[in-house]
């Protein structure tokens, strides 16, 4: 790997261009404008902590945590809601070097944990993750209110 950092605002023309690709991998109709926009926010509200994989001065993947609280732990919990590599740097191992980027955060943070989830369907993160150490928890039922 050649760098994972923290992202900037100098990032976000090709930070909303693999922001984009990891929206309509979701399903989502592609829209870059809008997607700088909204990482435009994350970044300069500092809401999030979004780190880059670059190599040869391309980013080539990113990780975005967003910050929770856990009430029982008394402490900072992180979401890992986004994880996406360019499907050209796919299994070279960035992946993973983005979740050390995510544990690193939650560490230096003081944080309880990591949470994230993934489609059933998702054969490649259900690997990935519990090789990166993530536990499946099944012993609670997820549930979603959506306001569409």
């Amino acid at each position: 790997m050649e760098n994972i950092r923290r992202a900037s605002i100098n990032d976000l023309s090709q930070l909303s261009e693999l922001f984009d690709q990891y929206r309509v991998f979701y399903h989502k109709e592609s829209d870059i404008p809008s997607a700088e926009n909204f990482l435009k926010e994350r970044i300069e509200k500092q809401d999030s902590e979004i780190y880059v994989a670059e190599t040869d001065g391309i980013l080539v993947g990113f990780v975005q945590l967003y910050p929770l609280f856990s009430s029982t732990r008394m402490k900072k919990y992180w979401l890992l809601n986004d994880l996406f590599v360019n499907e050209n740097y796919r299994g070279i191992g960035f992946s993973k070097e983005l979740i050390d980027a995510a544990k690193k955060v939650c560490t230096s943070s003081d944080a309880c944990g990591i949470l994230l989830e993934t489609g059933k369907s998702n054969d490649i993160g259900n690997k990935l993750y519990p090789s990166c150490g993530f536990e499946l928890y099944d012993e609670v039922n997820f549930y979603e209110w959506s306001n569409k």
